[in-house]
């Protein structure tokens, strides 16, 4: 075999190997797809890193997470999760706004339910990767601190919650797979969350 031959047949065996790959990916991403769709989030953003706001940010945690334990649970699908906390939105506000206040602050806090990138991030056992979510956001102050984070559909965050067969209610069984951390798993999250990165810029650019 002469050595222009073999150059040739080193190059089928490349190009192979980076369409595999890419076909792998193609279809863990649609898998990953499934999993965002199917997910709503929370995240409670403290005023600062000082660390009296960030101990005020788990007593807001803790304050509407209770509240809103019948409004977290029950529902069928994320659609149902996000409407039963828009009707219960200014009610989980006043929650928010007497802690701050008893505890001696008069920072501002909203709520807001919307669509937010997020990188690829983990919740105990189980591993969300990064993409566009539905998401609650509770924002206290300037929120320019760290975030608690927590999944409200399934609502893995309300206590007594079992994570494994609240995941496996609401996600296919290879989405459920998908999300349960595992390393190999974990670093092709980690392709898709540069490819998310990828198209989020250009979405933000339009």
């Amino acid at each position: 075999m002469n050595i222009k031959n073999f150059k040739k047949i080193e190059i089928s065996i490349i190009m192979a190997m980076v369409l595999t790959l890419a076909i792998s990916i193609t279809g863990f991403a649609a898998s990953c797809e499934g999993v965002k769709h199917s997910v709503l989030r929370m995240h409670i953003i403290a005023n600062s890193d000082e660390d009296y706001d960030q101990e005020l940010k788990l007593k807001v945690r803790d304050a509407v997470l209770k509240q809103g334990k019948d409004v977290f649970g029950g529902a069928s699908d994320v659609v149902e999760a996000q409407q039963k906390i828009e009707n219960a939105q200014d009610e989980l506000l006043k929650v928010a706004q007497e802690v701050i206040a008893q505890e001696g602050y008069d920072y501002d806090v909203r709520i807001e339910l919307g669509q937010e990138y997020f990188g690829t991030r983990s919740y105990d056992n189980i591993t969300l990767p990064a993409g566009q979510y539905q998401a609650v956001r509770v924002i206290i102050g300037e929120g320019a601190g760290k975030n608690w984070w927590c999944v409200m559909f399934p609502p893995l965050c309300l206590p007594g919650a079992t994570q494994q067969e609240e995941i496996d209610a609401v996600l296919t069984q290879g989405e459920s797979n998908l999300v349960k951390g595992d390393p190999e798993i974990d670093a092709r999250f980690k392709i898709v969350e540069i490819y998310e990165k990828f198209m989020d810029t250009i979405k933000s650019k339009k």
